[in-house]
Formats: C-alpha cells, structure tokens, sequence
C-alpha cells in the first residue's frame, strides 16, 4: 500500500470513528418539577418556578420540566366555567419576547440547565395554552401550542386557541417533541413529532393524576420508542426503555431521573403530515362533543 493510501485508509478509519461516536446513546439526567401554580399570579408563579428550577439544577439535572401553566395558574376553566372574566388572561398572557421569558432564559444560562414549563403566550389577539424550551445557553429552541383540549373548543374562545400544528424541534440534548396534557391521551399527537425525529418527549401536564394517566404516558413512549418527561401537578414521572424509571405524587416537589437519548433516525415528514392531517380531521368533530359535554356539565352545576 502507498504512504498516501495509507494516509486515506486512516482518515477513513478517523472518521468512521468519529460517526460511531457520534451516533452512541446520550444519558441525560432530568427533573420533573410539581408544584401548584396560584390563579392569576404571574409574579408569585414566577418566583416559584425559579426557585423550583434552582432545586433542579443543585440536584444535577441537565433538562428541567415544569407543569403546564406554571406560569399564569391554568386559568381556562376558571374563564369558562364564568367564575373569571376573559379579559383577566390579559393580565398573566405573555409574549415570547417578553421580560418573564427573558427572566427565564438568563436562569437558564445561569444554571447551565435546560428548562421546559407551560405559560398563556399572548400572540396579538389570542391567547395560547403554550410549552417552552429554553436551552443551557438560554435560546429558545422551540414552543408548542396545545392541539387537544379537555373542554372542546368554539371559536369564540379567543383566550382559548387551539395548536394548529405539531413539530419537534433541534436542542443541545437532541430533537425534543412537546405534548401538553390532555394530548397525552392521543396517540397521534404523540407519533407526529416523533415522525419529525423527536428522540424524546416532554409532557408539562395539569390534569387527571390517576393510573390510567401513567399508563397513558407509558404507553405514548413504548408506541414511539422514546423516553418521556411528564411534569403534571402532583405526578411527576420519567419513561425510560419502556418502562416507567420514577415517579412521585406529591403536589411539591422534584422527581430526578434519567433518560437515554437514541440516535437520530430518519424524518417521515410524508407520514407525520398524513398523521397530522388525520387528526386534525378527528378534531374538527370531537372538540365540538367536547365543547357541548362541557355546556351540560356546566348548565347541571348551576342548578344544584
């Protein structure tokens, strides 16, 4: 063999290393933080998330996950159910650019953390039920629009709009898809980011502390074979290698686990919009039985 195969046989080898090293599973320590955001009180809810983030990052986590709403206090139903008026969302609805966020993203570069946690992100006229990710360096890496709601939807509901689409996103600890709790019911939404290369699943949650919601969970990472980081106000809980790896029910706290971040694969971006298209379809009818459901429920309430 000839010096200069020699030398092209070794960058060879140089760089199929370097693939291969490349391509080993990432494990990443993680927290899912709990704890009970107040109504309406967007100072005190960003207090507590910082310092709830501060646990986080003292115990060793690299990605961090708070519940949804963490930020505003979750106060949709509030609105529906008449018991606040419309308006009072524009009080605790924040844009993107806005000094609460910024607050959050130089936390994050304080930290060296990754922080994920749920607001009411104010978009000119309507509000969103909104999930953020800020990265180490303090970057907004993505965001996500909840797509499925509890109470249905009417378009009236400026206060209350709908996701309209689905798509994980590039971060240091690679590709992330966001869910936001009631999306965690339905496999599709979680199969559409996935589609898109997610390699794991952020869930910040507010809702249904039950089994059949862990199994849920569980379930939305077997089917995508990736793990899973659920923050929901009182059940914190990790999905690692098909199993769930830890988990806690305590309505404050921090639960520390790990995750394995596989290799990228392909994106099917022709199947994740057949998936998406799908759902969307679904979801024209169901968000109006859901929206009705919720009128009766409400009606019967008042009578009592």
């Amino acid at each position: 063999m000839t010096m200069r195969n020699m030398i092209l046989a070794a960058v060879v080898l140089i760089f199929a290393a370097t693939l291969d090293a490349g391509e080993k599973p990432r494990r990443i320590r993680v927290a899912a933080v709990s704890f009970v955001p107040g109504k309406f009180d967007l100072a005190g809810n960003a207090r507590k998330l910082e310092a709830m983030f501060r646990r986080a990052a003292a115990g060793g986590a690299q990605l961090a996950v708070a519940p949804e709403g963490a930020l505003e206090g979750y106060v949709v139903n509030e609105i529906i159910a008449g018991k606040a008026r419309p308006e009072r969302i524009k009080d605790v609805a924040v844009e993107l650019d806005s000094d609460v966020v910024a607050r959050f993203r130089k936390l994050a570069r304080r930290l060296n953390v990754c922080l994920v946690f749920g607001l009411a992100e104010r978009i000119k006229g309507d509000v969103f039920n909104c999930a953020v990710f800020i990265d180490h360096r303090g970057r907004i890496c993505g965001k996500y629009h909840k797509m499925q709601l509890a109470e249905g939807y009417h378009p009236s509901w400026w206060y209350n709009r709908l996701g309209r689409r689905s798509r994980a996103f590039d971060t240091p600890l690679g590709r992330c898809g966001i869910l936001i709790c009631n999306d965690r019911w339905n496999p599709r939404l979680a199969e559409i980011p996935v589609l898109d290369g997610a390699q794991f699943l952020v869930i910040p949650s507010f809702g249904s502390r039950s089994a059949a919601q862990d199994e849920a969970v569980l379930s939305r990472g077997r089917e995508n074979r990736v793990p899973v980081v659920e923050a929901n106000v009182g059940v914190t809980l990790v999905v690692d290698d098909n199993q769930i790896t830890a988990v806690d029910r305590r309505e404050e706290g921090i639960t520390f686990g790990t995750i394995t971040v596989r290799p990228s694969s392909k994106r099917d971006r022709d199947k994740r919009d057949v998936v998406e298209k799908a759902f969307l379809e679904w979801r024209q009818t169901e968000m109006v039985r859901r929206y009705q459901r919720t009128l009766t429920r409400l009606k019967a309430a008042e009578k009592k």
